[in-house]
């Protein structure tokens, strides 16, 4: 189960939630309460994981996330049908954080418990898996956890993480299949090298 989660999801299912994210924010513009809610339900996780990885603070990332869904109702009737809805959701997110991280200067290391609340938050997840994924995250980087997550739980194409992160793609891609194969290991039962 693991490894399907850090596995790219078919084109067919990635065009899908992109057409139906789409389809939801253009609701959304319109004031439609209810594609809100359906919008926040599909994407709270992503984008509280993308805040808590910027700010390396629960609450602080809880204050964003809920920013980034009050920003988005409010902005909605701008949203515009191109690209990747997602990555338009997660750059509010994360102009939010960063101007959290800007005012306040102040970073905490993330604790194992809100790590933890990530994969608790998937419902695919079995409790067996959700102990080894929490384990394989915790032995990860702050950058390779953030990428793999943003991956796995928003299912962004690593271009468009490298765009959201504003880091080269090569990067991006080196930092993820250094987290998989330390993932990889793990479950595997080997020692990190």
């Amino acid at each position: 189960m693991l490894a399907a989660l850090c596995l790219q999801t078919t084109e067919e299912e990635s065009e899908r939630r992109r057409r139906e994210l789409d389809q939801l924010l253009l609701q959304v513009g319109q004031g439609d309460r209810e594609a809100f809610a359906r919008l926040y339900s599909l994407t709270r996780g992503a984008v509280y994981a993308l805040a808590l990885s910027l700010l390396q603070d629960t609450h602080e990332a809880q204050d964003v996330a809920q920013d980034t869904f009050v920003r988005v109702w409010e902005r909605g009737p701008s949203y515009r049908s191109q690209g990747s809805p997602m990555a338009w959701l997660l750059t509010v997110a994360r102009n939010l954080a960063w101007s959290r991280l800007r005012h306040s200067g102040r970073q905490v290391e993330v604790g194992e418990e809100a790590w933890n609340a990530l994969p608790a938050s998937m419902p695919e997840v079995s409790p067996e898996d959700r102990v080894v994924l929490q384990e394989g995250l915790a032995s990860l980087g702050a950058e390779e956890r953030r990428i793999i997550l943003l991956h796995a739980v928003t299912g962004l194409k690593h271009r468009e993480i490298a765009a959201l992160l504003e880091q080269p793609l090569s990067t991006v891609l080196s930092k993820y299949h250094r987290g998989l194969k330390k993932l990889k290991s793990l479950m595997k039962g080997e020692n990190e090298p």
